[in-house]
């Protein structure tokens, strides 16, 4: 049989709140109205307890009469109650009242089921409420907002001519997105030969890290560099170009903090050493981008 309720603007579990402190109002056979025994009870228990706060209101009755009459009788209580003790102690808001007629009585004597139950916590526990009563704090992560992600800078020079660089926003996307450890390589990033200076028509690949970096203020990430070719790193080239990618985004404003830099030599290489031919070489010979911390 399906129950009515009076004010449904909140649902919790009853076992939750049972297991809380309460105190009961009784009243007389087929009366809503308190006694004046009872009056003074309640009266008595508000001022004894002016911190603690309300979580629910229940009504039962005995078994004497219909559902219909019982539940209605219920919800005549529950609202007497509440009219009384609303402007005098603290009410959680939406808080639930609930009648149960009939159907909730459990005592052979009929008088111990003629009552209003108020389900209350103490203010030391005020903190805990939800807890109490079942009530799990969901987080919402909203999704990330795309980032715009420019197609091309362009540069004034000191001498009146322009430098324009194209930038790979597909990179941009993937490196702005990618998970913690996940690695990218820096594509058509070249150095002059045995050395750590960035080729000019390689300059694209820096400004398109610059920018990811300085849109994604909470993405660290550690430079490595890798080399080909030769067994041993003698001139510690890897290091020292990872570290020239490095010192260029400090340069441009982006905090030392978020960056690390290190060199592998020809020790991680994609083909062995030594290659079959220039793919092979220029695929170990590279700069990843290795994610360290992405919000």
């Amino acid at each position: 049989m399906k129950l009515n309720f009076l004010l449904l603007l909140f649902l919790f579990s009853i076992t939750s709140v049972i297991a809380q402190e309460q105190f009961s109002i009784y009243f007389e056979s087929n009366r809503y109205e308190f006694t004046p025994s009872e009056s003074q009870r309640l009266n008595q228990w508000m001022s004894n307890n002016p911190l603690i706060k309300v979580l629910g209101i229940h009504g039962f009755c005995d078994e004497d009469g219909s559902f219909g009459f019982n539940d209605t009788l219920a919800k005549k209580r529950i609202n007497f109650v509440f009219n009384v003790i609303k402007d005098k102690v603290n009410i959680r808001e939406d808080f639930k009242t609930r009648s149960f007629g009939e159907l909730h009585s459990n005592s052979k004597i009929k008088s111990e089921n003629r009552k209003v139950t108020l389900f209350y916590i103490e203010s030391k526990d005020f903190n805990r409420e939800n807890e109490i009563l079942g009530i799990k704090e969901e987080t919402v992560v909203l999704p990330k907002e795309p980032i715009q992600y420019p197609e091309k800078l362009v540069f004034d020079n000191p001498d009146g001519s322009r430098s324009e660089y194209k930038l790979d926003v597909d990179f941009m996307q993937k490196m702005s997105e990618a998970s913690i450890g996940e690695k990218l390589k820096l594509e058509n990033l070249n150095f002059q030969i045995n050395t750590f200076i960035v080729v000019p028509n390689s300059k694209g690949k820096m400004y398109e890290l610059l920018v990811v970096m300085q849109k994604n203020p909470n993405l660290k990430i550690e430079i490595q560099g890798h080399l080909c070719c030769m067994p041993i790193d003698r001139l510690d080239l890897s290091t020292q170009r990872a570290k020239a990618i490095n010192n260029f985004l400090v340069a441009n404003g982006i905090n030392e903090n978020r960056l690390t830099f290190k060199g592998f030599g020809s020790s991680k290489p994609i083909y062995a050493l030594p290659e079959k031919d220039e793919n092979q070489r220029s695929a170990n010979r590279r700069v990843e981008i290795m994610i360290v911390a992405n919000k």
